[in-house]
Protein backbone atom coordinates (compact mmCIF):
# COMPACT_ATOMS: atom_id res chain seq x y z
CA UNK A 1 0.00 0.00 0.00
CA UNK A 2 1.34 3.36 -0.82
CA UNK A 3 2.24 5.60 2.32
CA UNK A 4 -0.10 8.76 2.97
CA UNK A 5 2.38 11.81 2.42
CA UNK A 6 3.44 13.21 6.34
CA UNK A 7 1.93 16.54 6.03
CA UNK A 8 -1.08 15.12 4.98
CA UNK A 9 -1.73 12.22 7.63
CA UNK A 10 -0.82 14.88 10.07
CA UNK A 11 -2.97 17.97 8.83
CA UNK A 12 -5.74 16.95 11.07
CA UNK A 13 -3.72 16.57 14.26
CA UNK A 14 -4.73 20.85 15.31
CA UNK A 15 -8.30 20.40 14.50
CA UNK A 16 -9.13 17.15 16.47
CA UNK A 17 -7.30 18.47 19.53
CA UNK A 18 -9.42 21.50 18.73
CA UNK A 19 -12.06 19.71 19.53
CA UNK A 20 -13.56 19.44 15.60
CA UNK A 21 -14.01 16.19 15.97
CA UNK A 22 -17.49 16.04 14.95
CA UNK A 23 -16.32 17.29 11.33
CA UNK A 24 -13.60 14.59 11.33
CA UNK A 25 -16.04 11.22 12.80
CA UNK A 26 -14.43 8.76 10.89
CA UNK A 27 -10.96 9.62 12.16
CA UNK A 28 -9.52 9.48 16.13
CA UNK A 29 -6.62 11.10 17.76
CA UNK A 30 -4.07 9.00 19.29
CA UNK A 31 -1.80 10.44 21.87
CA UNK A 32 1.25 7.82 22.94
CA UNK A 33 4.19 7.99 24.48
CA UNK A 34 7.24 6.97 22.68
CA UNK A 35 8.35 4.06 23.49
CA UNK A 36 12.17 4.96 23.71
CA UNK A 37 12.04 9.29 24.24
CA UNK A 38 9.01 8.56 26.34
CA UNK A 39 7.71 12.09 24.23
CA UNK A 40 4.02 12.56 23.46
CA UNK A 41 3.38 11.34 20.00
CA UNK A 42 0.17 12.10 17.91
CA UNK A 43 -1.10 9.43 15.08
CA UNK A 44 -4.39 10.25 13.35
CA UNK A 45 -6.38 6.96 12.25
CA UNK A 46 -9.19 6.07 10.68
CA UNK A 47 -11.86 4.31 12.68
CA UNK A 48 -12.82 1.06 11.62
CA UNK A 49 -15.46 -0.34 13.93
CA UNK A 50 -17.50 1.77 16.72
CA UNK A 51 -17.99 -0.83 20.12
CA UNK A 52 -19.47 0.78 23.31
CA UNK A 53 -16.64 2.32 25.03
CA UNK A 54 -14.22 1.84 22.57
CA UNK A 55 -12.94 2.31 18.85
CA UNK A 56 -11.24 -0.28 16.79
CA UNK A 57 -8.57 0.56 14.58
CA UNK A 58 -6.23 -1.06 12.19
CA UNK A 59 -2.13 -0.40 11.53
CA UNK A 60 -2.37 -0.46 7.65
CA UNK A 61 1.15 -0.04 7.83
CA UNK A 62 1.59 -3.63 9.86
CA UNK A 63 3.30 -4.30 13.07
CA UNK A 64 5.91 -2.41 12.08
CA UNK A 65 4.58 1.29 12.18
CA UNK A 66 5.91 3.49 14.73
CA UNK A 67 2.69 4.27 16.99
CA UNK A 68 1.70 0.15 16.98
CA UNK A 69 5.27 -0.53 18.48
CA UNK A 70 4.78 2.64 20.58
CA UNK A 71 0.87 1.01 21.94
CA UNK A 72 3.01 -2.19 22.52
CA UNK A 73 5.74 -0.54 24.63
CA UNK A 74 2.82 1.17 26.78
CA UNK A 75 -0.93 0.45 25.70
CA UNK A 76 -2.15 4.30 27.76
CA UNK A 77 -3.17 6.68 25.07
CA UNK A 78 -5.41 10.33 24.89
CA UNK A 79 -7.72 10.17 22.35
CA UNK A 80 -9.68 12.75 20.29
CA UNK A 81 -12.65 11.64 18.59
CA UNK A 82 -16.20 12.82 18.45
CA UNK A 83 -16.78 15.40 21.15
CA UNK A 84 -14.50 12.89 23.21
CA UNK A 85 -11.60 15.63 23.64
CA UNK A 86 -8.31 14.54 25.13
CA UNK A 87 -9.79 11.23 27.24
CA UNK A 88 -7.67 8.87 29.11
CA UNK A 89 -7.82 5.39 27.60
CA UNK A 90 -6.10 2.22 26.84
CA UNK A 91 -4.93 0.31 23.50
CA UNK A 92 -5.55 -3.18 23.44
CA UNK A 93 -3.58 -5.13 20.67
CA UNK A 94 -6.18 -7.91 19.46
CA UNK A 95 -5.19 -11.20 17.94
CA UNK A 96 -5.52 -12.76 14.23
CA UNK A 97 -8.86 -14.61 15.21
CA UNK A 98 -10.09 -11.37 16.82
CA UNK A 99 -9.01 -9.26 13.53
CA UNK A 100 -11.23 -11.91 11.32
CA UNK A 101 -14.14 -11.25 13.33
CA UNK A 102 -13.56 -7.72 13.37
CA UNK A 103 -13.62 -7.58 9.11
CA UNK A 104 -16.23 -9.84 8.77
CA UNK A 105 -18.53 -7.45 11.27
CA UNK A 106 -17.14 -4.50 9.11
CA UNK A 107 -18.16 -6.08 5.68
CA UNK A 108 -21.51 -7.29 6.96
CA UNK A 109 -21.86 -3.68 7.62
CA UNK A 110 -20.52 -1.56 5.30
CA UNK A 111 -20.50 -4.17 2.37
CA UNK A 112 -19.90 -1.07 -0.06
CA UNK A 113 -16.57 0.19 1.40
CA UNK A 114 -15.39 -3.36 2.07
CA UNK A 115 -15.59 -4.06 -1.71
CA UNK A 116 -14.06 -0.52 -2.59
CA UNK A 117 -11.11 -1.58 0.50
CA UNK A 118 -10.82 -5.19 -1.00
CA UNK A 119 -10.35 -3.78 -4.60
CA UNK A 120 -7.46 -0.83 -4.04
CA UNK A 121 -5.63 -3.54 -1.97
CA UNK A 122 -6.18 -6.39 -4.99
CA UNK A 123 -8.15 -8.66 -2.69
CA UNK A 124 -10.86 -10.70 -3.38
CA UNK A 125 -13.10 -11.11 -0.86
CA UNK A 126 -15.46 -13.99 -2.00
CA UNK A 127 -12.56 -16.43 -2.05
CA UNK A 128 -12.05 -18.29 1.21
CA UNK A 129 -9.21 -17.12 3.71
CA UNK A 130 -9.16 -13.53 2.33
CA UNK A 131 -10.00 -12.15 5.74
CA UNK A 132 -7.95 -14.37 7.31
CA UNK A 133 -5.14 -13.18 5.41
CA UNK A 134 -5.27 -9.50 5.92
CA UNK A 135 -5.78 -10.16 9.41
CA UNK A 136 -2.78 -11.76 10.07
CA UNK A 137 -0.96 -9.32 8.37
CA UNK A 138 -3.08 -6.06 9.24
CA UNK A 139 -2.78 -6.15 13.43
CA UNK A 140 -6.46 -4.40 14.85
CA UNK A 141 -5.96 -2.28 18.33
CA UNK A 142 -9.43 -1.80 20.53
CA UNK A 143 -8.73 1.78 21.84
CA UNK A 144 -11.15 1.95 24.47
CA UNK A 145 -12.28 4.89 27.32
CA UNK A 146 -15.20 5.10 29.51
CA UNK A 147 -16.11 8.57 27.86
CA UNK A 148 -16.23 7.14 24.60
Amino acid sequence: MARIPRWLARAPIPLLRAGLGPLLSPYVLVEHLGRRTRRRRYVVLTVVLREPGAVVVAAGYGPGSQWYRNLVADPRVRLWWRHAVGVRGRAELLDAPEGTRLLERYRRLHPWRARMLARALGLDLDRPGTLEQVAARVPFVRLSSPRL
